[in-house]
């Protein structure tokens, strides 16, 4: 069975490559040299510096796997080649919340890349599946834990 694809901006794309690099290149050496720090202290069974280096090491490495498949899988999309007049994946998007009458800023990105809590929602969430394709002026509803909430779209821009 082939991997999923992982559909991303090329800011994601290029945020993953630099984590990926940091991780391999100074991550790896700074790890390796308390692991060593440690080891030079003796008896090992009741080091708790070289257990934390230990479980560090741990995280890192499989960060490291996480990310190589994340980028083997990834699918950027071309920004300019989105169409302007609809919500696409990387638009961002201003919204009226109509019951508060509160306007909000957010970007559709990949699941990957979302972080709502700094406007970046992933295309496969509520809100995202129900601006994915809209156009300026539309007014969708969206499912959430409270009940249903009106958005209408005020405007879409892309980079």
């Amino acid at each position: 069975m082939a991997d999923k694809k992982i559909i991303m901006t090329y800011d994601g794309l290029k945020k993953m490559e630099l984590e990926l690099e940091e991780l391999k290149t100074v991550r790896r050496k700074e790890v390796a040299e308390k692991i060593k720090e440690a080891r030079g202290q003796g008896d090992l069974s009741e080091n708790a510096e070289y257990d934390a280096a230990k479980e560090e090491q741990g995280e890192i490495e499989s960060r490291i796997v996480q990310l190589e498949n994340l980028l083997r899988n990834a699918e950027v999309i071309d920004e300019d080649q989105l169409k302007t007049d609809v919500v696409n994946l990387g638009s961002t998007i201003t919204v009226l919340d109509v019951e508060f009458e509160e306007e909000m800023e957010y970007t559709i990105v990949g699941s990957t890349e979302a972080d709502p809590m700094n406007g970046r929602i992933s295309n496969e969430s509520p809100l995202g599946i129900a601006l994915l394709g809209q156009k300026q002026g539309a007014q969708v509803m969206v499912e959430t834990p409270d009940g249903e909430v009106a958005y209408k779209i005020l405007s879409i821009h892309n980079k």
